[in-house]
């Protein structure tokens, strides 16, 4: 199973599963006979039966034999030359993707088979009522349940984009293998197909050769919807729809919506200066373009499928009025052409030579549903060749947006201009701008070119119908695939910062404007008696249009807590008004509270102000100028006080007011709900001093009430609190911080929802989803919930549509289970105590290593990858809040990736042992025990702590420190070592386990299948560590490291 996350299933058939690995070793090893020749396989074959070797003896306890054996290893390996040791690497990171690829399909296919999924809906509403709920407040829990899943870029994911696809593949073919017809020739065929995707992959470059941009990361997540997401959205509501239906009698109604996705990517600028307001407005309005597209491609689908007569009259009549609207000669021109008469008529591509395969189609039907992952090619549509803006001649550029659903080559290219605002009358006033003769210019061009020349699309599609009687439903979506059209052309002259006429009424600006037309198709229908017909593809389209909105996901926008206050202090010493940070906190909240509620703004329009305040002020005028129905939260990093959050409404507020005092009109949208995230352990102790302290402020509790509908949002940050205070502390304080929070808004009958921001790893708060809620203080997840869900573990848990079905349907189980069924609290006082001191003696001696001893920062650089980890271009932001080599300035990512590599996994469980130690020693075990047994809360942190030193490695770690550290610091790696076998005993005293992972056996099997490829490649990273920190600019050098670093990501099967 994949290691952080047991969701999906708690068994493989192993049978099966090595059968695939074994086809999948084998077909790689044929390969690399022809690709690197026999002797290099041989070579490659021994050193994976030395590792093998080792591992067996160790497994069987004889543990000299073991380092014999790994000595020999690791003597042949110094040996090699640089070329051989790469390709080595190369080879067993293949591997081991290879084995990840099987693993995941065989969690799947197990999964498929299972009549009754546990953790199901199908599973959990059974439950539920069996134990006496009501059907009724089963139904309304279910249909106002609000849970929101928000992606990240944490770079955390190390496969480019392009492997990931051939992965995916290969995942499809493995499936295809599964099938019980097929004949010997298909199954020939089949092996031929994975040769080539793995002969494919072997000849790709595995490394990122630039360091992506926002823009990138951003593409990345869109991907994931529509790869994905896209398709397994209906599918899973429909398991929802289907199970309430069975077990109350009705479905879930239509435009209902459990789940909806957010993202960071574009709008988390926190420590990363490369995200700027120019960067959000254009992944904003990027994100909007990308929906549009995917609602046009359903829409034709459904054009293609409802060509039935019979109607309501309510849909009828509108069909008449649709083509008593469109004159006669200009009906077959508007239902193909993308752009209003209104908009300039650039010039067309060069028509091709052949007609592409499915010309007969409309252009967006699926021939296959289960099929590739690869972008289709779709007919082209009408392209144009950009004006230069100077001089009126057509650009360089030939036609730079296509209409396919690759959206790598679609429209931005590391963050191409965009337009200023998205509001129609902003558009409007830039329109009229633009000069009138290159307008001119444009028209004349384009009438020239298209002189003699058919139009393509008018040979694809068929005439539509002249009369509303033949095919109502086509004429109706016909009308809204061309608004959605224009829509998506007038966006995509936006990101192109070209002029374009703004007609709300050819345009879709919400998604209620969309839904209309949908839901009168589907009533039609319904009323007619095709009510399979409407519960199809029709229903699957409303609800995507329901779940994804306009903008597939709403952008959080993030930023730490001290800009705010340097933008403060620029505007008040301005003002000469004295400077901002140095007031106290309560002469602070009275004058934001006394600015909050005057009328005016408080940022002169002129005021000159440093590069990075301007930065801040420029994001608030673009959350203003985007509103709600685009971005999401304004998150606050490093939050701490109370004035923290009524600066961002403060700066909210003004932003608001200069926009809309330019525009003549309201903003669009609302504004923005502002989230502080509480993240180290001080501030954890402190959120709920600082809510009540906020909801006693009268003008906040009447605008949360007003504006957010009585919803406050907070945010807890579990990467930094646990490399603040180590993984136990961080946990005790998230606990305790969530019931503090929970009390605070009761107190002031104010709603809350929980923002968690979970990492990948053990180390960052990772872990099974349905254990991590329902492991959750009671009272603290009432229906709604917010989470991260970053880097590798996007693509593990969505990258497949069946693995987010599942995925999906146990976010919505786990949230219901704990708002209907809360976990228990601590039984009494004594385990709070208990907790408490654990907590103190666990975070002190974790301070004490990694924050007091001087040692240690001079260890952690010679004994682990990090300094190079920045070599591996994964993410657009620096690996460092500030330019300073302190552990406290170090980003938690690399921080627990580093560890992640040597196999230490040092940030999951330092601090633990010695925790549990000083308690047991007290004559407390029984009592720990007793609450591993009743407290969800303790028995998942512990059962995590538990999988983590599983995978933990002594004598790889072992191995990194004498190789690589300095003789006057190694002691202190033996002294690490030993605590880590101190809190490995005394973890598996409390758990009442043997040994590791004893009640999660499939886990320590899949573990040690990957040793005898994954060993090696670490003995590999040593060496290549050894020879680059002595000749650090041999870029073939640097190339070997990081194939390294990516084959050890692929057997932990996560990084940071």
């Amino acid at each position: 199973m994949t290691d952080t996350t047991d969701d999906i299933a708690e068994e493989i058939s192993f049978q099966s599963f090595d059968d695939d690995c074994k086809l999948l070793g084998n077909l790689l090893q044929e390969v690399l006979q022809r690709e690197v020749g026999p002797e290099f396989t041989e070579k490659l074959e021994r050193t994976r039966i030395l590792a093998q070797s080792a591992s067996n003896m160790r497994m069987a306890g004889i543990e000299n034999m073991a380092e014999l054996i790994e000595k020999q290893l690791s003597s042949e390996i110094s040996k090699m030359s640089l070329e051989e040791a790469l390709t080595q690497a190369r080879a067993f990171s293949h591997y081991l993707n290879l084995m990840g690829i099987a693993e995941t399909h065989h969690r799947v296919h197990k999964q498929r088979n299972l009549e009754l999924p546990s953790r199901s809906c199908d599973d959990v509403f059974n439950k539920l009522l069996q134990g006496g709920l009501p059907p009724e407040e089963l139904y309304n829990a279910v249909c106002k349940q609000e849970v929101e899943i928000v992606l990240t870029a944490h770079p955390t994911q190390i496969n480019r984009r392009t492997l990931q696809y051939k992965h995916i593949r290969i995942a499809h073919l493995l499936d295809y293998n599964d099938r019980p017809d097929l004949s010997h020739e298909d199954r020939e065929m089949l092996i031929e197909d994975l040769v080539r995707e793995i002969t494919s992959i072997w000849q790709t470059d595995e490394l990122r050769r630039h360091k992506p941009t926002a823009v990138d990361e951003a593409r990345a997540g869109l991907n994931i919807v529509e790869q994905s997401l896209w398709k397994a959205v209906p599918h899973y509501l429909r398991r929802v729809s289907n199970a309430l239906k069975k077990h109350t009698g009705k479905p879930l109604p239509l435009t209902c919506t459990p789940i909806k996705f957010g993202s960071w990517m574009g709008g988390d600028r926190d420590g990363n200066p490369n995200v700027t307001s120019k960067v959000t407005r254009d992944v904003s309005l990027l994100s909007r373009w990308m929906a549009i597209d995917l609602y046009i491609r359903e829409v034709d689908s459904l054009r293609f499928e409802l060509s039935m007569s019979q109607c309501s009259d309510t849909l009828s009549r509108l069909a008449h009025e649709i083509l008593e609207e469109t004159p006669s000669d200009h009906r077959h021109e508007n239902w193909n052409q993308s752009m209003s008469k209104n908009l300039l008529k650039l010039q067309a591509s060069a028509l091709p030579t052949q007609l592409p395969a499915r010309a007969d189609q409309p252009s967006c039907t699926e021939c296959n549903d289960s099929g590739s992952q690869y972008p289709r090619l779709e007919v082209p549509g009408t392209d144009y060749r950009p004006l230069n803006r100077q001089g009126g001649q057509p650009s360089s550029r030939s036609g730079s947006l296509y209409h396919d659903s690759n959206l790598n080559s679609r429209i931005l290219s590391n963050g191409s201009s965009a337009a200023p605002i998205n509001s129609q009358s902003t558009v409007l006033s830039r329109a009229a701008s633009f000069n009138s003769g290159q307008v001119l210019v444009q028209r004349k061009l384009v009438a020239e070119s298209q002189i003699g020349r058919p139009s393509f699309q008018k040979l694809l599609e068929p005439t539509p119908p002249q009369w509303p009687g033949i095919a109502p439903y086509r004429i109706v979506l016909g009308h809204v695939k061309e608004k959605l059209m224009k829509t998506r052309r007038g966006l995509e002259l936006l990101l192109e910062d070209l002029p374009c006429d703004f007609d709300p009424w050819d345009h879709y600006e919400t998604y209620d404007q969309l839904l209309e037309p949908l839901l009168l198709c589907y009533e039609s229908l319904q009323s007619c008696g095709s009510g399979v017909l409407a519960d199809g593809r029709l229903a699957d389209l409303i609800r995507r249009v329901a779940t994804f909105g306009m903008v597939l996901m709403k952008l959080d926008l993030r930023q730490e807590s001290g800009r705010h206050a340097d933008t403060l202090d620029a505007i008040t010493l301005y003002l000469d008004m004295g400077t901002y940070s140095e007031w106290d906190e309560e002469k602070k909240l009275d004058f934001l509270t006394r600015e909050l509620k005057g009328k005016r703004p408080l940022v002169p329009l002129r005021i000159e102000v440093p590069s990075d305040v301007k930065e801040v002020l420029d994001t608030f005028r673009v959350a203003a100028e985007l509103g709600s129905d685009s971005l999401g939260a304004y998150v606050i990093s490093m939050a701490s006080n109370a004035s923290d959050v009524l600066a961002v409404e403060l700066l909210q507020k003004d932003a608001r007011l200069a926009v809309s005092g330019e525009l003549g009109r309201p903003c669009p949208g609302g504004t923005l709900r502002v989230v502080p995230l509480f993240e180290t352990a001080r501030d954890l102790r402190q959120a709920g001093s600082v809510i009540r302290k906020l909801l006693s402020i009268d003008w906040y509790r009447e605008h949360i009430i007003k504006n957010h509908n009585g919803h406050q949002e907070v945010m807890v940050g579990y990467s930094d609190s646990g490399k603040d205070a180590g993984r136990f502390t961080a946990a005790w304080e998230l606990y305790k911080a969530q019931e503090d929070v929970v009390t605070a808004c009761n107190e002031y009958g104010i709603k809350v929802t929980l923002f968690h921001g979970r990492g990948g790893s053990i180390g960052r708060g990772g872990g099974p989803t349905y254990l991590a809620i329902q492991s959750q203080p009671p009272g603290s997840v009432m229906g709604t919930l917010r989470s991260t869900e970053q880097g590798e573990m996007v693509q593990a848990k969505f990258g497949l549509p069946q693995t987010a079905v599942r995925q999906l349907e146990i976010y919505t189980t786990a949230v219901l289970l704990a708002a209907l069924r809360p976990p228990l609290p601590p039984r009494e006082e004594k385990w709070r105590n208990l907790m408490e001191e654990i907590s103190k003696i666990s975070c002190q001696n974790y301070r004490s290593i990694v924050y007091e001893n001087p040692e240690f920062l001079g260890y952690f650089h010679e004994a682990t990858p990090q300094a190079e980890l920045g070599f591996l271009n994964i993410g657009s932001r620096p690996a460092r809040r500030k330019n300073s080599i302190e552990i406290g300035h170090l980003r938690a990512i690399p921080w627990v990736f580093a560890w992640t590599q040597t196999r230490f996994v040092l940030p999951a469980w330092l601090g633990v042992g010695a925790g549990l130690k000083g308690v047991c020693e007290k004559g407390h075990t029984e009592d720990l025990k007793a609450i591993y047994k009743e407290w969800p809360f303790f028995q998942c942190t512990m059962d995590l702590i538990e999988m983590v030193l599983g995978k933990a490695d002594i004598p790889i770690a072992k191995h990194y420190d004498e190789v690589l550290v300095s003789e006057s610091r190694r002691e202190l790696g033996s002294d690490l070592r030993k605590e880590l076998m101190v809190t490995e005993k005394y973890v598996l005293a409390v758990c009442g386990h043997e040994k590791l992972s004893e009640n999660n056996r499939s886990l320590r099997r899949l573990i040690e299948s990957r040793l005898p490829y994954l060993n090696p490649i670490n003995m590999l990273q040593v060496e290549i560590l050894k020879r680059l920190r002595s000749d650090n600019d041999n870029h073939k050098l640097r190339d070997a490291l990081l194939i390294t670093i990516n084959g050890i990501a692929a057997g932990m099967r996560n990084t940071g």
